[in-house]
């Protein structure tokens, strides 16, 4: 039986702002959704004009009076019955872009659903300006995030190991190996400092101070696209999270997110996975 020890791996603020975080982006995409269906379609530029969308939920009834969702990509459309674009809502169809069970606070409730999302957005920010400041102030970026040279030429290995779902033993378990390091800067500063970024551009209010970044991205419309894009990277990012976790030792990985202390394994000839 391989040798097992616990190591420290995750200190006190990064697991208090990994829940933090866990909560604002649960509630800041059903509140997102909930913000969306009251006009489900993107645009580029700076208009909104009627037959213009990149990307559009349409609700409605076919030829036989029945109801139907279409979800349009450009010019091309998909029947999304049922999830997108028409769905029900308390055993009754309605047009709508997504269904109930994915929005907060509630089917139908616009107006509480900005407040909330307005609330964790600014949460969320305040909570990524105290880990940045704390991740510099205590080494974590660069002790922990930044990849080293060794991670750089591990690359392939660590790439090919995550394909096979083979997962690191020993001291290489106690830290994060070159994806997990990439995979964590990117959605810090380019999904995270992005979406806050779009977020603000589609502020009328933000014109005179960020007119700049609007016109960089072509306009409001533009940003309200990148922010939906953002978010859906931000849902892939959090499943490909969840499934490395389960894969890997749910068990484990939650025990070191909960209380800091993660088991590993001495003997290297064991089995990779936890």
């Amino acid at each position: 039986m391989p040798n097992t020890r616990l190591v420290y791996r995750h200190r006190w603020p990064v697991r208090v702002m990994h829940w933090i975080n866990v909560v604002c982006l649960f509630v800041l995409l059903g509140s997102g959704l909930q913000i969306f269906n009251a006009h489900p379609s993107l645009y580029w530029g700076q208009r909104s004009d009627p037959g213009r969308a990149v990307f559009s939920l349409q609700g409605g009834v076919d030829a036989q009076g029945a109801p139907r969702g279409t979800t349009r990509i450009g010019s091309h459309a998909f029947d999304t019955t049922g999830v997108l674009g028409a769905s029900q809502v308390n055993g009754q169809w309605r047009s709508r872009g997504f269904p109930a069970w994915a929005t907060i606070p509630g089917p139908g409730w616009l107006a509480m659903g900005r407040r909330w999302h307005f609330f964790f957005a600014w949460l969320f920010v305040a909570n990524g300006i105290a880990y940045v400041g704390w991740s510099l102030f205590s080494r974590h970026l660069a002790r922990d995030l930044v990849p080293t040279r060794n991670d750089w030429h591990g690359f392939g290995r660590s790439v090919i190991d995550h394909l096979r779902f083979r997962h690191p033993a020993g001291e290489e378990a106690a830290r994060y190996n070159i994806l997990q390091r990439l995979a964590y800067l990117v959605a810090i500063f380019v999904f995270g400092g992005g979406i806050v970024l779009m977020g603000i551009a589609m502020s009328p209010r933000m014109d005179a101070v960020l007119h700049w970044l609007v016109d960089f991205v072509g306009g409001r419309q533009s940003a309200r696209t990148i922010h939906f894009i953002i978010a859906v990277a931000f849902v892939a990012f959090v499943l490909v999270h969840v499934f490395e976790v389960l894969v890997s030792g749910p068990l484990n990985q939650l025990r070191g997110m909960v209380t800091g202390w993660y088991r590993i394994r001495d003997d290297n000839e064991a089995s990779r996975h936890d």
